[in-house]
Formats: C-alpha cells, sequence, structure tokens
C-alpha cells in the first residue's frame, strides 16, 4: 500500500514574524547590527530582510530551545564550520550580551575538539579571545567637540561600558 502524498495544507504552518525578527536581532547584537544590514540591500537588495525574517523572526521564534541553548548551537556550528570568523565573533558577542560568561563560551569551544579537531577549536578560541578583548577593551575614539567621555558626570555612559553596549 502506497501512503498518501503530503500536500501543504498537511504540513503545520512556520510562521515567520518580521517585526519579531528585528526585535530579536536588536536584543542579541544591538541596534549597530540592524542598522549595519541595511548596508547588504545595494549589492543585494531584501538579501538581509530575509534573513533577519527568516531566521530571527522565524527558526529563534520555534518553541523548544532556549536562547540560550540557541547560542551554544551557533557557536558549536560556526566553530565547526571554521572559515566563518566574523560571524563567529558576532555570537561570541551575542552569546556575552545575553549572560553567558567567558568562561560557558570558552568550554562550548573547548568540548568540541575531539568532534571537529583541535585546529577548529584553536581557531575558534582565537576567536573567542579576540572577541572578549575587544569587548574588555576602553573605547580609543575621542569624544566629538562638546560631547563629555565616557564615565565623565555630565556623559549618560558610564566608563565601564563595552563599545558595543555603548552603541546599543
Amino acid at each position: 500500500m502506497t501512503p498518501e502524498p503530503m500536500t501543504p495544507a498537511d504540513l503545520t504552518p512556520a510562521p515567520l514574524d518580521r517585526e519579531a525578527g528585528y526585535a530579536l536581532l536588536a536584543e542579541l547584537a544591538g541596534p549597530v547590527a540592524v542598522a549595519t544590514l541595511g548596508g547588504l540591500d545595494g549589492l543585494a537588495p531584501g538579501f538581509a530582510d530575509w534573513i533577519v525574517t527568516s531566521l530571527f523572526g522565524g527558526t529563534y521564534q520555534r518553541p523548544g530551545l532556549a536562547l540560550r541553548d540557541r547560542q551554544i548551537a551557533n557557536l558549536a556550528a560556526l566553530t565547526a564550520l571554521g572559515g566563518v570568523e566574523p560571524q563567529l565573533a558576532d555570537h561570541v558577542r551575542n552569546s556575552l550580551r545575553i549572560g553567558m560568561t567567558r568562561e560557558e563560551i570558552t568550554e562550548v569551544i573547548v568540548h568540541l575538539a575531539l568532534y571537529v579537531g583541535v585546529p577548529k577549536a584553536l581557531a575558534g578560541l582565537r576567536v573567542a579571545a579576540s572577541t572578549f578583548t575587544a569587548a574588555e577593551a576602553p573605547t580609543t575614539k575621542a569624544p566629538a567637540a562638546g560631547t563629555p567621555a565616557a564615565g565623565t558626570p555630565e556623559s549618560d555612559t558610564p566608563a565601564s561600558v563595552t563599545p558595543a553596549e555603548a552603541r546599543a
């Protein structure tokens, strides 16, 4: 007996929520990341919006995994892939933003060594280390004329805020 072929009506709908996608991206990566995506539109119109809507407004909205768990999966997948250092650095920053510790992020990557290979784990650790360092570095950019320096009573940006947090 041959089973009946599936039709679209037989499948569970996969809702896409564009607004939720942009809100989640802003939470994870900050508003600068959302603004930076606009630069892709000149090269590949609609591509950035598709990524945000389908990934952050679709896959990330599914039940079953907490945001922290999704970030662990992202760190693992990007480390395993290799050659995607900018994206891995973004997800290291995102993981820090949602409350993961440096130690947790490091252990995720160390744990992968036997599964993905020592060279890829080492490369992932190098990306994590440089991202941690950049997140802790004080802002070296001089404030614009008439703008109070970070950490001064006139500034609403404390000196302990990282550059990424200050942009958020």
